[in-house]
């Protein structure tokens, strides 16, 4: 139902230009896709969506256990620690196990020291395993 209004160049061929070259369907897409209406927002919703775990609170016996455990430590030893370590962006955490050899027994700082530099606080190991 035409109103005549672009009957005279209705059925004309599609312009194509001579000193360019056509460009295909993805390619005129792809010229689009970098533009973000907020950005940042998908970051932000993975960020919401990456999981942590919450910290568990250990027993006054299980601290006790570590504590002999620790106590019973030399530099040195091949070990693994059971750890917790907290999110820096959102509450919780991720617990992690670390095996290597221990450099040095920080007892004023309270931090074991593996040879490889990994450094974890007395207060977020959960056990502690002599190989």
């Amino acid at each position: 139902m035409s109103d005549g209004k672009y009957d005279d160049i209705i059925s004309l061929p599609h312009h194509r230009s001579k000193n360019r070259p056509h460009m295909s369907n993805a390619q005129r897409a792809a010229q689009f896709s970098a533009f973000a209406a907020l950005k940042g927002f998908d970051e932000e919703i993975a960020e919401t969506a990456r999981y942590t775990e919450e910290e568990t609170e250990l027993s006054e016996e299980r601290k006790v256990e570590l504590g002999a455990a620790l106590s019973a430590l030399r530099a040195g030893q091949n070990i693994s620690v059971t750890y917790f370590r907290p999110d820096k962006k959102k509450a919780g955490g991720e617990y992690l196990v670390k095996t290597g050899t221990l450099k040095k027994i920080d007892v004023i700082g309270e931090i074991l020291e593996f040879s490889d530099a990994v450094r974890i606080p007395f207060s977020d190991i959960t056990e502690l395993f002599f190989h």
